[in-house]
């Protein structure tokens, strides 16, 4: 088992950083090329993570052949021969969005069988919307010890309505459509740029998919898709991430490629603080001096909004500005997990239902604090950039799923950072 220990005080980040691709965009990218019956499939830039290897053998599991080149950061995919039904439990029970090969595997196939996912404890998190749109396209759905069971000879298209822009569901029904019968609108579609960038995959093997970023989306199904190459888009998350890291740190730190666009909901709360943040050609530049940050009023909101994905990271940075500050969690409830581990170390906060008040500018002390998931462990890690002493994070497992050597690129900057080994971690 493995820690983080960070040694906090003077950890101001300087220089620049590199972003992979996203993970949030490779895991449906991965289940996408199920579809293709003529050709590869070869996804470049794809960031090397725990998750990425699970989708990796969720696929394999369903009879495709796939070959990762870790160092080209390269991810082939041969699914031109029989792909079986059925979505191997050990995989999919490990993460959340393994769910989405459930839409391909009925398009291609006629039946899927997939296992109720796993991934972060983060509230409920159902399904229904995925099974609501596939049902309205003809499917008959079953869930029985464990399993979704979908059965269709061919799916027809539909008009869905989602009862929220569910980014999964968004991503489950387009690839379902790609090769139903007619034409499919999904409305109150997410928007998020990860979705934007399933179509375009979609599109380069040979689907038709209009309206992609918009809150409608219209397939028309085709016959069949083939084979391509595409290039994965950048990490929203990990870069805001870093934006973050060195806004709290009064750093002055050039994320690379980056990109403005998909982080103009974040940005737009970093100018509010009082955070120098510029668009460059390489990337954004932020630079931050500690004495200007003031207290924000932030509510997570589906794309183009606030993204949830940011808001432990940004309680972070609350921390450290001036005030009370309050963070709303409309999106996913039960994802404040990390402020009582925070308290740990010295922070002032209260939450009452979806509101989290924090109180910034308070001495925090470094202490020994467990990740509860994915981007609370970067948000811890972040606290204990600017705590006084030393802060232990443990249950890394949570932050190997979405960061690549997260560690080393804060080292990098000029954290005082190490990962080590501990015999007595219980993960």
């Amino acid at each position: 088992m493995e820690k983080i220990v960070v040694q906090g005080g003077d950890n101001r980040l300087v220089g620049s950083v590199t972003i992979e691709g996203a993970k949030n965009a490779v895991l449906p990218l991965l289940a996408a090329t199920i579809l293709a019956s003529k050709g590869k499939t070869v996804l470049q830039n794809v960031p090397i993570l725990s998750d990425v290897f699970t989708m990796n053998q969720v696929v394999r599991g369903l009879n495709a052949k796939v070959n990762f080149d870790e160092e080209a950061h390269v991810v082939e995919v041969d699914a031109t021969g029989d792909i079986t039904e059925e979505a191997p439990y050990k995989y999919v029970s490990k993460m959340r969005a393994s769910i989405v090969v459930l839409g391909p595997i009925l398009a291609r196939v006629g039946h899927a069988k997939v296992s109720m996912p796993g991934g972060c404890t983060i509230g409920s998190r159902p399904i229904d919307l995925h099974l609501k749109g596939l049902e309205a396209m003809g499917a008959k759905i079953t869930q029985t010890a464990g399993y979704i069971e979908a059965k269709a000879e061919r799916l027809h298209g539909a008009h869905i309505y989602m009862d929220f822009p569910s980014v999964g569901a968004t991503q489950n029904l387009m690839m379902a459509a790609t090769l139903a019968d007619g034409v499919t609108m999904i409305e109150n579609a997410a928007r998020e740029p990860e979705i934007v960038d399933l179509a375009i995959l979609l599109n380069e093997m040979g689907a038709k998919v209009k309206g992609a970023g918009t809150e409608t989306i219209t397939v028309t199904g085709v016959e069949e898709l083939h084979g391509t190459t595409h290039n994965v888009v950048q990490d929203r998350i990990e870069a805001g991430t870093f934006l973050v890291a060195a806004a709290m740190t009064g750093g002055d730190v050039l994320v690379r490629d980056a990109v403005w666009e998909h982080n103009r909901p974040l940005i737009s709360k970093l100018l509010e603080m009082g955070v120098e943040v510029t668009e460059e050609s390489e990337g954004i530049r932020v630079r931050s001096q500690l004495e200007n940050l003031k207290a924000v009023h932030v509510k997570t909101l589906p794309h183009p909004g606030f993204p949830t994905d940011m808001q432990a990271q940004f309680t972070a940075l609350m921390t450290v500005a001036k005030g009370e500050s309050t963070m709303v969690e409309t999106v996913f409830e039960n994802r404040f997990q990390h402020l009582e581990e925070m308290r740990r170390m010295g922070l002032h906060s209260e939450i009452i239902r979806d509101t989290a008040r924090i109180v910034g500018g308070q001495a925090l002390q470094g202490a020994e604090v467990l990740s509860t998931d994915l981007r609370a462990s970067a948000a811890l890690i972040l606290t204990g950039l600017v705590a006084q002493g030393e802060t232990v994070v443990g249950k890394l497992v949570h932050l190997d799923r979405g960061y690549y050597r997260f560690h080393e690129k804060l080292a990098q900057l000029g954290a005082k950072i190490q990962r080590i080994e501990a015999n007595d971690e219980e993960e």
